[in-house]
């Protein structure tokens, strides 16, 4: 069956994400961080259309009182109490923030195996010298870390609120991951409590154990991973554009 074609896609490095200084110590330099997700390359998007003449649906921000608005007619504002509302302008957020909002802090230097996966929450970014005067100190610290076998821990102002990140260095490269604070993960403990643990199980449990072994790598490929349900659905796309009968797997 043949796939859908698939227009080439560049990872846009153009606008960072956030623009800022990395600072640890007496040490600072201002860097540019960029997305390091090329989720666009790979996603599949649907669109909502109208099932009699196939338009695009629309969707319009309305006001019950006086219709439909436009986007410079809206404002911010915070619920302060049931149907009261305080406005609260960009400028003034913007006027709150400090020196060091516009700065990733690094508090403290890890093992790699210290931090959890449980922590990160998917958002990845690469870190890179803004300025010319930038690129020294930045190399010196993406070397330093990768010598020593160490992560930086840190905290940045982001999307307008404070983000606990993991540096790292990444084949040269600081390679920036976003964590979740510890108030905001569901404790295993709560789980478990669903759990109920059957007895008599060591026959089971040496199988299990005997699997393990069996199937551990000591280098993991993450390259022979690919989304086939993805390329089902390129597959499915191509068959109805050529007007292929599309059949049940």
């Amino acid at each position: 069956m043949p796939t859908a074609k698939r227009t080439a896609h560049k990872a846009k490095t153009s606008h960072p994400s956030w623009k800022g200084l990395m600072t640890f110590g007496l040490v600072s330099f201002p860097i540019d961080a960029f997305n390091a997700l090329d989720r666009q390359a790979s996603d599949i998007h649907f669109h909502q259309l109208h099932a009699k003449c196939h338009s695009r649906i629309h969707y319009k921000k309305v006001c019950p009182i006086h219709g439909e608005v436009s986007n410079d007619e809206i404002i911010s504002g915070y619920e302060y109490k049931k149907g009261k509302y305080i406005e609260v302008e960009a400028d003034e957020l913007e006027a709150l923030r400090t020196e060091s909002d516009r700065a990733l802090k690094i508090d403290a230097f890890i093992s790699p195996e210290t931090i959890d996966p449980l922590y990160f929450d998917g958002r990845m970014y690469y870190l890179l010298p803004s300025e010319t005067a930038s690129q020294e100190p930045y190399a010196v610290i993406a070397r330093a870390m990768e010598d020593e076998e160490r992560y930086g821990v840190g905290q940045l102002v982001m999307s307008g609120k404070d983000q606990l990140a993991l540096v790292r260095p990444l084949e040269g490269v600081l390679h920036m991951a976003m964590l979740n604070f510890e108030a905001e993960i569901r404790p295993a403990s709560t789980m478990a409590a669903k759990i109920k643990a059957p007895k008599n199980i060591t026959k089971q449990l040496q199988l299990a154990k005997t699997l393990i072994e069996n199937w551990t790598e000591d280098d993991l490929d993450f390259s022979k991973y690919h989304d086939t349900h993805r390329q089902r659905i390129e597959e499915l796309i191509e068959s109805k554009r050529e007007g292929h009968e599309v059949t049940a797997p």
